[in-house]
């Protein structure tokens, strides 16, 4: 079984992490995840894990197809496939229009056609190939890895509807996807299929005072789910009409009414909680009903981050 952890650690310095990521093969997990937002970038962290800790696989989750250019992309992922080879999955997915607009000033190409073609791209450039022509997205003209990954990365998509998850299963190495509950990997896995890996990242909050956790989940919730390829996550999931009350506060400007609207059952059922025993009697309810890798994210609540995630090893 696999069993992830999500670095930088939310306040930890990247480089206070060393101590954690040389133990974590001996604590029992298999996998160190990046996140890409506004903190650090996906490739850096696992860079230097690389070099602190030889055991671990790698992994993006998830480094956004619009806000590098294929060609810069596919030279960071062949860099890291060299430090690590055969240990690094390449995670890529289509982000959000407020990061990919708002933050970086690209336009948002149709998020699927461009992750595919991305995708595709990526598949050649790692062959070794000259790419060379058009795709619906952009247009490549001879490009060529100086020197192609011995061992190809993985790629997985991040994916959270059934188009997107159906594009994973005919032509990536599994899917990665967020905000769910245990109950919801069985429908993810369906669209999936049983042959292709399915990861997940999992917000965890290691504390047994209920209020506090209910209280971050709610900020997460709103701020997270409100985002437009979110909510249509939840409602395919079929959560829709439970967060019509939140979704409607958040897009009238009120932020605290959005945050007091989210669902004590829809924290509960998103966001893991309780004693770190509990905490991990809940993860492995995900992988009971289908998850391949789950990706730890742990949230602060005021104690040692790094505590909390070696607690949180697999018994």
């Amino acid at each position: 079984m696999r069993w992830g952890l999500t670095v930088p650690l939310t306040g930890v310095p990247l480089r206070d992490h060393r101590s954690l990521i040389t133990e974590l093969a001996s604590l029992g997990y298999t996998d160190l995840w990046s996140a890409e937002v506004a903190g650090a970038d996906a490739f850096t962290p696992l860079v230097l894990a690389s070099e602190w800790e030889t055991g671990l696989r790698l992994g993006t989750a998830v480094v956004p197809v619009h806000t590098r250019g294929p060609a810069a992309l596919a030279m960071s992922a062949a860099a890291l496939a060299d430090l690590a080879p055969g240990r690094f999955v390449l995670g890529i997915g289509a982000s959000s229009e407020t990061i990919v607009t708002g933050w970086n000033g690209i336009a948002y190409d149709p998020p699927y056609a461009r992750t595919r073609d991305v995708l595709r791209f990526l598949r050649q450039a790692f062959a070794g190939e000259k790419v060379n022509g058009e795709f619906d997205s952009f247009t490549i003209n001879r490009f060529r890895l100086e020197k192609a990954p011995e061992v190809p990365p993985a790629i997985m998509l991040a994916a959270l509807r059934p188009q997107m998850l159906r594009l994973a299963a005919r032509e990536a190495d599994g899917a990665i996807t967020n905000w769910l509950s245990a109950s919801d990997v069985r429908q993810v896995r369906a669209e999936l299929g049983d042959d292709k890996e399915l990861a997940a990242r999992i917000f965890v909050c290691v504390t047994e005072d209920t209020e506090m956790a209910r209280n971050i989940g709610r900020y997460l919730i709103a701020t997270y789910l409100t985002v437009p390829g979110y909510a249509a996550f939840h409602d395919w999931l079929g959560r829709g009409e439970q967060m019509k009350e939140m979704r409607d506060a958040w897009a009238a400007g009120d932020r605290n009414a959005a945050m007091a609207a989210v669902p004590v059952s829809v924290i509960d059922e998103l966001v893991v909680h309780g004693s770190a025993d509990d905490c991990r009697a809940q993860i492995n309810a995900y992988v009971a009903n289908g998850l391949d890798t789950p990706i730890i994210a742990a949230l602060p609540t005021g104690t040692d981050l790094i505590e909390t995630a070696r607690a949180l090893a697999p018994a």
